[in-house]
């Protein structure tokens, strides 16, 4: 069986949020002034883009060009935050909280494209994926919890 004959669209669906995941993390990381929260920035970052690199692959094999397009609802996220932290006393705590939804978002994608018959690479990929992500997630819940 080809790629061609699977469904990759939420795995695409995935790696919008994931690009959109990146550049909601860049522009949180220019807007706090915690060091440490900026290296944790870094590492989420980090992380997605090794996701999208790894999931880039199956998306190239089916269409024949990147998936470079963000999530629109990320997107609008990013926005409203930016709303939120020009009105709101405590920044960080404003981006973590919004960041800490875009990482429920991408677990929530992992878990679609996870319901879809896929090539077996792929799954291990999305498995491998799954738990990192859900490690950028836990930690961003734990700092949530931290600046609340």
């Amino acid at each position: 069986m080809t790629h061609s004959n699977y469904d990759m669209e939420p795995l695409k669906e995935l790696v919008k949020v994931l690009n959109g995941g990146v550049e909601f993390y860049k522009d949180a990381k220019d807007k706090v002034d915690d060091e440490r929260i900026s290296a944790i920035f870094n590492t989420m970052i980090t992380e997605k883009v090794q996701a999208i690199s790894k999931l880039q692959t199956y998306a190239l094999i089916d269409e024949g060009e990147r998936e470079t397009d963000s999530d629109m609802l990320v997107t609008l996220r990013e926005h409203y935050t930016k709303v939120l932290g020009v009105l709101s006393t405590d920044k960080t705590h404003t981006y973590i909280a919004q960041l800490e939804e875009v990482e429920d978002k991408v677990l929530d994608k992992v878990a679609d494209a996870l319901e879809q018959q896929l090539p077996p690479q792929c799954v291990q990929d999305l498995r491998q994926v799954q738990v990192r992500m859900q490690a950028c997630h836990d930690e961003m819940k734990a700092l949530q919890e931290l600046t609340a």
